[in-house]
């Protein structure tokens, strides 16, 4: 190998100290992931803040989360399948698959994201209302995913090599796109929706004309020819073991996702179905997960600065700095949801009425926020340790863990405590499910330091 290409490979990952590394990985990353939560707040706030309709705006918005979520699916199935195969290959020092894997990222994300896109609109008002949108929000909720959906290649696109700079050694440009994006939503957003008088149109344009641009500066910089891993003729067919790769390892993930679709799915039907008010509980519920959604964004940045370090030493097979990365991002990952258990709180009528001025509404996300965020320290524990096998390959352990509060607790008890306690078994069946899901993932994690406690003693020379 040539001395340009060694400097480039991100060899420091397994010999750098840990806790150096996930700083220098992770900082970027959460700030990149902060940037994406407030990015994705940004809609709701302005939209929310739209004279006479706001209250209605954010309940249609709020009936979109289901296909956003169902669209970060696929867009994840593939975009950190390919990430963590990328780390993998590097760690393992086998350049060409690294090479062919950034390739076959780049075509499954635009096949995906095309098909996702035309299959939606085809179906859309249809869709919309069993996500649960009514008479009075429909026409919000079409005006905005009409316009996502048309960028949704661009979309998945951009979130793709975003994924792929990580896991190549670019923290920071991948950092710096999404901060890029935010900022220019920031500007076009009250630009389009009230000086223009777009409205809710408006907030879906600012959205995809900033990640346009941004993909396009992503392009450029991946399109460097000096770099070992860059966009170059050849490596755009689609290889079946490849992609067999990213999909296998994608599944984690799209499974996480997907369920948080049925899940959203299943809360806005039982709010409209036992609440007083089915639109204002749906508009709360908007408000409480889109506040959640910032400290999970945060520990999701945290976790993707974990995952290259994981990935490469799993695959130089250093279990040691395995285990040390795995520590140090649980402790940080429990300390920020700890942060935003103490906001939704103590402060959650503040933090409300950043998204709207209606006194009804406010009163009712302080009250989904509180009842939310019970345990939601336990909620960083157990999304870094998910993702945690996910970053070594232990694709059913990821699942399982993925799946265990969305869809094997959460669920159930969506559909049973209702019938008993009415709305607030909605509210309820959440934190109930959180720290169920939690014991569970230790159990997991024991597991899996006895094994690797198991194999040091037998292959101990």
């Amino acid at each position: 190998m040539s001395k340009n290409i060694e400097k480039r490979v991100p060899t420091e990952l397994g010999t750098e100290k840990v806790g150096r590394l996930l700083m220098q990985y992770a900082i970027p990353a959460i700030i990149a992931q902060t940037a994406a939560s407030l990015y994705n707040m940004i809609d709701s706030v302005f939209i929310g803040h739209i004279p006479d309709v706001g209250a209605e705006a954010i309940s249609g918005l709020a009936t979109t989360f289901p296909f956003m979520n169902l669209s970060a699916a696929f867009g994840a199935m593939v975009g950190v399948g390919g990430a963590t195969q990328l780390s993998v290959r590097l760690g393992q020092r086998d350049y060409d698959s690294a090479k062919n894997i950034l390739g076959n990222l780049v075509t499954l994300n635009l096949i995906v994201g095309t098909l996702f896109a035309v299959i939606s609109l085809l179906f859309l008002d249809e869709i919309l209302f069993f996500f649960g949108a009514s008479e009075t929000t429909l026409p919000f909720a079409r005006y905005f995913m009409v316009v996502i959906l048309l960028g949704n290649p661009i979309t998945h696109l951009y979130f793709g090599i975003n994924a792929a700079l990580r896991a190549s050694g670019h923290p920071k440009q991948a950092m710096y796109a999404t901060i890029i994006t935010v900022v220019m939503n920031i500007i076009l957003a009250p630009l389009f929706i009230y000086i223009l008088g777009w409205g809710i149109r408006g907030a879906a344009l600012a959205t995809m004309l900033s990640q346009s641009i941004t993909l396009a500066w992503q392009t450029k910089l991946l399109s460097n020819p000096d770099e070992l891993l860059h966009l170059q003729k050849g490596i755009y067919k689609l290889k079946k073991d490849i992609v067999k790769g990213i999909l296998a390892i994608g599944m984690s993930p799209f499974f996480i996702n997907a369920a948080a679709c049925v899940v959203v799915i299943i809360i806005n039907k039982g709010l409209r179905s036992y609440g007083e008010n089915g639109d204002m509980s749906i508009a709360a519920y908007g408000i409480a997960n889109r506040m959640q959604f910032i400290f999970v964004m945060v520990v999701l940045g945290l976790t993707q600065g974990m995952q290259p370090i994981v990935g490469y030493n799993y695959g130089a097979r250093r279990h040691d700095r395995v285990k040390k990365a795995l520590t140090l991002t649980i402790f940080w990952g429990t300390a920020i949801t700890t942060l935003g258990f103490a906001i939704c709180e103590f402060m959650p009528e503040t933090v409300a009425h950043a998204f709207t001025t209606e006194p009804v509404l406010i009163e009712h996300a302080a009250w989904a926020m509180r009842v939310m965020s019970i345990f939601m320290p336990l909620i960083g524990f157990q999304l870094v340790t998910t993702n945690f096998f996910q970053s070594i390959g232990k694709v059913n352990r990821s699942i399982f863990l993925s799946l265990t509060r969305q869809v094997l607790l959460l669920i159930p008890m969506l559909l049973i405590l209702p019938l008993f306690i009415g709305e607030k078994g909605v509210w309820y069946s959440m934190p109930i499910s959180d720290i169920i899901a939690a014991t569970l993932t230790v159990i997991m994690l024991v597991i899996q330091f006895k094994e690797w406690k198991k194999e040091s003693t037998e292959y101990r020379p």
